[in-house]
This record gives structure tokens, sequence and C-alpha cells, in this order.
């Protein structure tokens, strides 16, 4: 089960890169990339796009594979199309997880590949109270429709949620505590979360 880490953005309105945030000493990029690790998946592709080789040396020493969306200003479609692109054909699917979601856990993660063993759904996602959000887990049937939209017409996250509209219907569901939704988009968030800037170096 391959893994696909978002990890492009802008933070525009954050002020300053927040995958370069630390939680724990960490940096949110190399936190979210070693998660996946830990949960077992793999091949692991990080995304990235805005200031990408500022953000790539916090990965130093990770076994992902690092990929580089020149097109990260049209949204995220077009980072999922990047990523998803990468997916050997022999693996079952692909976990996507948002780089900037620091409370996301090994255990969501590994969950999330089990309830897919041991069912024929073909999307697994995760329920933080009523809202739906990441990780979720496509089946490799669903990776062409989410590598083959039209990364030039931008989107958004729209891309991933069309196909999740589409399967719905036949999606299994894993929920989560409501606490564990947490993304960083602002700086009054990062102060919330005790994230801390960068070292001057990084």
């Amino acid at each position: 089960m391959a893994g696909v880490v978002l990890a492009a953005g802008m933070s525009s309105r954050l002020g300053s890169n927040k995958l370069l945030l630390r939680l724990d000493s960490e940096p949110l990029v190399r936190r979210a990339a070693r998660l996946a690790l830990d949960a077992g998946l793999g091949p692991v592709v990080v995304v990235l796009g805005h200031e990408a080789e500022r953000v790539a040396t916090a990965l130093e020493g990770l076994a992902v594979e690092v990929v580089v969306n020149p097109a990260h200003r049209k949204g995220m479609q077009a980072s999922l199309h990047h990523g998803v692109a990468r997916v050997p054909d022999d693996c079952a699917g692909a976990v996507v997880l948002l780089a900037d979601m620091p409370f996301v856990t090994v255990t969501m993660v590994e969950a999330l590949v089990a309830r897919f063993r041991q069912g024929a759904e073909p999307l697994v996602v995760s329920l933080y109270g009523d809202i739906q959000a990441p990780p979720t887990l496509y089946a490799r049937s669903l990776l062409p429709a989410l590598g083959g939209l039209d990364v030039a017409t931008g989107g958004g996250a729209e891309g991933g949620r069309q196909v999740v509209a589409r399967h719905r219907h036949e999606a299994a569901v894993l929920r989560w505590p409501a606490s564990a939704l947490v993304d960083v988009d602002r700086p009054e968030d990062a102060a919330r979360l005790g994230l801390r800037p960068p070292s001057p170096e990084a």
C-alpha cells in the first residue's frame, strides 16, 4: 500500500511556510512522511511545490520519493495528480495524507489499511464528527481517475472529493475524534498548537 503525502501548498494565510513549522522539534512535512513510513506504507511519495528545495531538506534521510509539482499554484488537485502518477502498478492502492494535519497518527493510517484488507470496498474514508477529511485510502481501481484529472483546470481539492463523492455509497468509514481534525492555516493556529518556526538555517 503506497502513501501519498501532499505538501505543496503556498501557506499564504500563515505568512510563512507551515510545512517547516516544528512540533516536538520535528518539521510538519517530515512528521507526515515519517508517519506514513512508520505505518508500513511504501513507497511513500511526498509531493512538494512551494519552496520545494527548502522543504526537501527537511526530508533528508527518510526513504521517501520526492516529487515536485510545478503546477502547485493551481491547487491540491494538481499535487494529487502528480503523487498518484508515481504509485507503482503492483500497489493495492494508496493512502493520501496532508502534511499539515499534525494529529493524524500511525494507528489511524494502519486502521485504514487494515479495514481495506478486511473488506471489498474500494475506498476507506475518515470522518471527524460529521466532517470528512484525510487520510483517505483509494484502491488501485480508483487511482486512474485521480491521476487522470485535468491538472490544467486547477480546482483545489475537488479532484479527490469528486472521486470520493462518486464512490461514497460503497466506501468503508472510520470515525476519529473531532479533536484530531486540526490543520494549520493561520498564525493563531500555529500558536495554539505550540508549533515553533524553523531554525534560521532551515
